[in-house]
């Protein structure tokens, strides 16, 4: 369900607030972003780094935010708006994408599982847009690591393939 709009404020504004401190464009190139990479950020909130992504990507790449609270969704196309980047689609949904199979080379799973009832269904749909090589770039934040790791690849979809702190990368099964 879409947190209320006063909810999704505050949580904006703190995300806002803590961006310079993740670092998400260091993140993301140490993730293996690369220009002209089709990439879906699942859960974008309020863009921390759907807009660091694409311009990582360039105009020869293409960055897809879905969240679930239409305000996150104006958020993004906003500030994408105000920075030019015209390579930023956005999707209001809780889970489909509408993507078309294996269309996608990286998946961005930040700060978010842990809002998700049912991850297994997620994850399913994550991994029929992912490419046959290409990755999921997660964080275990707000849970525990080897819980996020057995959720990751307990329906055997994903493998674990680099950790980098608190970033994990997942490779397609």
């Amino acid at each position: 369900n879409p947190m209320p709009n006063i909810a999704f404020r505050g949580m904006a504004f703190m995300l806002r607030l803590v961006e310079p401190f993740k670092k998400p464009q260091e993140r993301l190139l140490e993730s293996g972003l690369v220009p002209g990479q089709t990439v879906l950020e699942y859960g974008c909130g309020a863009g921390s780094f759907t807009l660091p992504a694409a311009r990582i990507v360039g105009q020869d790449g293409i960055v897809y935010a879905v969240d679930i609270p239409p305000l996150a969704i104006e958020m993004v196309q906003k500030r994408a708006g105000k920075e030019g980047l015209s390579n930023v689609e956005t999707i209001l949904s809780d889970r489909e994408t509408g993507l078309p199979d294996e269309s996608v080379d990286v998946v961005l799973l930040y700060d978010m599982l842990h809002l998700v009832r049912d991850k297994q269904a997620l994850l399913a749909e994550l991994h029929r847009v992912l490419k046959s090589d290409g990755f999921l770039s997660a964080d275990h934040e707000h849970t525990d690591r080897e819980t996020f790791i057995g959720t990751m690849t307990s329906g055997s979809l994903f493998s674990l393939q680099t950790t980098n702190g608190h970033t994990l990368k997942f490779h397609k099964r």
